[in-house]
């Protein structure tokens, strides 16, 4: 995941929004905290926006090929992708 900071985001946004849109995922930071998390709306990104921006995970990958190695699980429409994760590292632990 790229940094860049609002100084740098408020030169060219257009250019940062570009570099998303290629899967790419970029913090903005303010005096090196970090305010903002840009993530792709759809692809293999976009699969984890809803839990970013929730602050339920952190993603460390820097490109959406990395992404592409993570497993992929079934998920029914009415159940929590997180409580789907957390049972089953309990039934890990049993």
């Amino acid at each position: 995941m790229s940094t860049v900071s609002v100084r740098e985001f408020s030169y060219n946004p257009s250019a940062m929004f570009a570099r998303v849109e290629q899967g790419e995922a970029i913090q903005v930071t303010r005096h090196g905290k970090i305010i903002a998390v840009l993530l792709p709306g759809s692809g293999t990104l976009g699969r984890y926006a809803s839990l970013v921006a929730k602050g339920l995970i952190r993603l460390k990958a820097t490109t959406t090929s990395d992404l592409d190695r993570v497993p992929r699980y079934p998920v029914p429409p009415d159940v929590s992708p997180l409580d789907l994760l957390l049972t089953s590292r309990a039934e890990d632990d049993r």
